[in-house]
């Protein structure tokens, strides 16, 4: 399956929520939303973007998953004009589910990077390295005494940190491709 060819039936968040979304879930995404606050050095960095990055977001506006996590990507977008954000939802689109299964798992969201031209860069989710560190933590109380992998910082910061850093390490890829390269002519 060619995922790029689902990005163009994908649609913006807004109008996922509009159509997915209850009341309480589109607010859920909404309070996310509000409490994201990116500091000047990620703005910047993303203000930095020059290639063009369609990424296609598998999500359920039901998941508390989706909507901790999702509304980070669009105020990422606010910050980065080149990057285009848009949603499937799981349920109606089992053959993307299936494909970008986790571990033999159905899992959102799973955000799949493409370059200006439909290829596939990379795919990401469900959850970051700090969410998980923090599920262990909460399971399995401190696994790692030494403090490597613990952080101070609340842990929405730490997830807004983790995804801003597949999203640079995705624009870094496209910035430096032989391909894009010649076709830009930088």
């Amino acid at each position: 399956m060619n995922l790029f060819d689902k990005f163009a039936i994908a649609l913006p968040v807004a109008d996922f929520l509009a159509k997915y979304g209850s009341p309480a879930h589109q607010a859920r995404w909404k309070t996310t939303l509000d409490a994201i606050q990116l500091n000047d050095a990620q703005k910047h960095l993303l203000g930095s973007f020059k290639r063009d990055m369609n990424v296609l977001v598998l999500a359920g506006a039901w998941c508390g998953d989706c909507s901790g996590q999702c509304p980070i990507f669009d105020r990422f977008a606010e910050a980065a004009p080149t990057l285009k954000i848009r949603y499937l939802d799981n349920a109606d689109h089992e053959d993307v589910q299936e494909v970008l299964s986790i571990n033999g798992g159905k899992r959102v969201p799973v955000a799949v990077f493409f370059s200006e031209d439909g290829f596939e860069v990379l795919r990401y989710g469900e959850r970051p390295l700090s969410k998980y560190r923090q599920m262990m933590k909460d399971s399995a109380g401190d696994s790692c005494p030494t403090g490597i992998g613990t952080s101070k910082d609340p842990l929405l910061v730490q997830v807004i940190q983790d995804w801003l850093n597949e999203f640079e390490r995705v624009q870094w890829i496209l910035r430096l491709s032989g391909r894009l390269r010649k076709m830009h002519g930088d």
